[in-house]
């Protein structure tokens, strides 16, 4: 079996988990080719005392079907017809009762989501599997894993019904950061240094999937072209797939995001009404489950209430589609070679370095020597009027000790030139935010570029640092 990269924090809640001394419901949720399957195979080492995987919009009959086919690999017997959800686990609570070995028992429910099919009767009888039983042992390990993350929070980490509270342990598998893939890349010789593989990182993200299908003997760009260009590449159709997979009614999250993709400043909750036309409930549910799978995240606007938060569209391979897959019909299979070093992906990657920046905002407090200290995370931006120009700042990180850092997030292939224009703009742009916010003190500028400033004369302004070296910390 391939290595496992990272994942401490979550291999060590299953090694609590196993060690219990009780029963044990872990709930393992993320969004599609996070590698939560694998997380599961490899901890465990593909040694479950039952293991059954949900299939992709079969019908209860055919869920069933398959449910008693697990039965009789696991236990050696045959199992006949099974009508419903509630003889399903008797037949599985009773083989469980006849086992002899001691220790452990582990159950592992794979793509959980896709066997609730509508008028089943499989949540309610999974409660009753588990109040009723399981949770009275100490010998239980049950494991549920799903990509669609709006039901398994719904269904499980936020049930209201007999689940409510009996969730023992649950784990949000993030994507991979900046440290983690040059762990996975090296490990699968790919020898990039790290500005490749940041480059790398706007496009794919830390999807440990799409990392996988990168090949050692091939160039960033050669391999670019191989998975998203040339005629029959395996992730030309991933857009599409992705989004159903995940989400019922994926229309109307396709709707947000594509608007959000092209809001690269962010957007209001307002705005997304405006612009999408869906409010209310539906769009709450469809923000958290958009956030729940990494897709969006949300700041808070310094000196605004909540109800201003700012969503911004962060899944790197949802963004690059927009830009260069969705209208692309040049039917040039090197694409990406021939267009890398163009104006367009020139902008596009000042625009998604900025993203890299903000889901590793972490790395960036501990560069800056207070990842101890309390902040406050946040965006702001001022809309333009008669008088003058709008302005926005998309990071801005206020520590408990009266300290902001306005973050300058540039990206760039050598150390970035501060010219005189530029040092003006951003003179112009503090006052402005101090003008507006009433911060007057302690209001600092922090750059963040791959390869950090050359100094001169312009670079006096600028307080502290950020590297792309700095942003691989673990």
């Amino acid at each position: 079996m391939e290595k496992l990269i990272g994942r401490e924090s979550e291999i060590y809640e299953l090694q609590q988990a196993f060690n219990s001394a009780k029963s044990e419901f872990v709930v393992i949720y993320g969004r599609r080719r996070v590698g939560k399957t694998f997380l599961v195979r490899h901890f465990f080492k593909d040694k479950y005392t039952f293991q059954y995987v949900g299939a992709h919009r079969e019908t209860t009959a055919v869920q069933l079907q398959h449910f008693a086919m697990s039965l009789t690999r696991y236990f050696g017997k045959t199992f006949g017809r099974m009508k419903s959800w509630a003889e399903a686990f008797s037949a599985l609570q009773t083989e469980l009762e006849s086992q002899q070995s001691k220790g452990r028992k582990v159950i592992f429910f794979d793509e959980m989501p896709w066997i609730d099919n509508k008028q089943s009767d499989f949540v309610r009888s999974l409660e009753y599997f588990w109040n009723s039983w399981a949770m009275y042992r100490d010998d239980i390990v049950l494991v549920a894993c799903g990509s669609a993350t709006s039901w398994m929070v719904d269904k499980l980490i936020e049930n209201h019904g007999g689940l409510h509270g009996r969730i023992t342990r649950r784990i949000h598998l993030h994507p991979f950061s900046l440290h983690e893939c040059k762990l996975y890349l090296s490990d699968r010789n790919i020898d990039w240094d790290d500005y490749q593989i940041i480059q790398n990182y706007m496009i794919m993200g830390g999807i440990p999937y799409y990392l996988s299908l990168l090949e050692s003997n091939l160039s960033l760009q050669q391999n670019v072209d191989n998975l998203f260009f040339r005629r029959g590449a395996l992730l030309s159709g991933e857009f599409d797939e992705l989004y159903n997979a995940l989400f019922s009614k994926a229309d109307r999250y396709i709707t947000i995001v594509e608007a959000l993709a092209a809001h690269k400043e962010g957007m209001t909750r307002q705005e997304i009404i405006d612009t999408c036309g869906i409010s209310g409930g539906g769009l709450t549910r469809i923000l958290n489950n958009l956030e729940n799978c990494d897709f969006i995240t949300h700041f808070s606007q310094l000196g605004m209430k909540t109800n201003r938060v700012i969503y911004k569209l962060i899944d790197h391979y949802t963004l690059f589609y927009y830009k260069f897959i969705r209208n692309n019909h040049s039917g040039d299979e090197n694409y990406w070679m021939h267009n890398f070093q163009s104006r367009s992906v020139e902008v596009w990657e000042g625009y998604s370095f900025e993203l890299v920046c903000l889901t590793h905002i972490f790395q960036i407090k501990h560069a800056l020597g207070i990842s101890g200290i309390a902040t406050e995370v946040s965006t702001w931006r001022s809309k333009s009027d008669n008088n003058e120009k709008g302005m926005q700042i998309d990071l801005i990180i206020k520590r408990v000790d009266k300290l902001t850092h306005l973050c300058e997030i540039k990206f760039s292939e050598k150390p970035y030139i501060i010219t005189a224009d530029y040092e003006k703009r951003l003179k112009e742009r503090m006052q402005l935010f101090t003008d507006k916010t009433g911060l007057y003190r302690g209001v600092v500028q922090t750059f963040v570029t791959p390869f950090g400033l050359v100094k001169g004369k312009h670079t006096s302004m600028v307080h502290s640092e950020v590297t792309g070296k700095d942003l691989f910390a673990v």
